[in-house]
């Protein structure tokens, strides 16, 4: 019988101590392995808080910016030999309760990576609570991202995601922004990769203690994300090689010993 695989969930922490114990607590902990906190130069009681609920807790120096956060996640739950990473915002917009839900495709072999979608199944993310500015542009720049990638993903733009170990070893997720279009850069990655993307539903939650981006970030963050999309789009076709979309996969293989013959994965 095969070991269960070891999941890790990583939180990427910025001022989340109003939210951080609530949202820990919900984490089912019979599905979870290890909780790793990453702080990215909080002001507030976070770092008090993840060391009372024991976490592993990983520090910046200063403020580097969400994407850098993600970095140092996916770097140090790779390190603990992680076999399945899950990202849960401490700020409890996300369900921590789903996470078996989340990794299901992954352990059943269906997917590589997988999104948790406030826009699939039943129910309107703006009688949710999401912002009507934020609900369009998130259908428009989905549709966007489904013509260029050749998906047909309900979003892209939900922070609540797992990944197994095989798809963040296959990309270059150090080289992408250190700001929010990194989750972008890292879904046109595993596309590139040939990684099997999938999603659930999940319920949407804003409220006050819940990080969100204004209105002028999430225009900048728009336009970033054309960019995202148009630089895969000449990648794919050959027009202009970029080395972060290349996939590591393939770069090498493992000598089989006593032969000249490269081992098979």
């Amino acid at each position: 019988m095969m070991a269960p695989p070891k999941v890790v969930v990583v939180m990427p922490a910025y001022n989340a101590g109003r939210t951080l114990k609530l949202t820990y607590e919900e984490l089912p902990k019979e599905s979870v392995n290890l909780v790793i906190l990453v702080d990215d130069g909080s002001r507030d009681q976070t770092l008090e808080i993840a060391r009372e609920l024991g976490l592993e807790i990983f520090v910046h120096d200063k403020n580097y910016g969400y994407g850098a956060n993600q970095k140092t996640c996916y770097t140090e739950a790779l390190k603990a030999g992680a076999d399945i990473v899950v990202m849960v915002h401490p700020d409890y917009q996300y369900d921590p309760t789903l996470v078996p839900k989340m990794i299901e495709p992954i352990v059943k072999g269906e997917a590589d990576l997988v999104l948790g979608s406030r826009l699939k199944g039943g129910g309107s993310a703006i009688a949710q609570g999401m912002p009507w500015w934020k609900y369009i542009s998130n259908r428009f720049l989905t549709g966007v991202e489904n013509v260029c990638f050749g998906l047909h993903l309900s979003e892209y733009h939900t922070g609540y995601r797992a990944f197994n170990r095989e798809a963040l070893e296959a990309v270059n997720f150090r080289m992408n922004s250190d700001g929010f279009v990194f989750d972008q850069e890292i879904i046109a990655q595993a596309v590139s990769a040939g990684m099997r993307i999938g999603e659930i539903a999940v319920p949407v939650r804003y409220f006050a203690e819940a990080s969100s981006a204004s209105f002028f970030a999430s225009c900048v963050y728009g336009l970033k994300i054309l960019w995202v999309v148009t630089r895969y789009t000449l990648h794919r076709s050959g027009i202009k090689h970029s080395r972060r979309l290349q996939s590591l996969r393939g770069r090498y293989s493992k000598l089989s010993p006593g032969s000249g013959t490269p081992a098979s994965d």
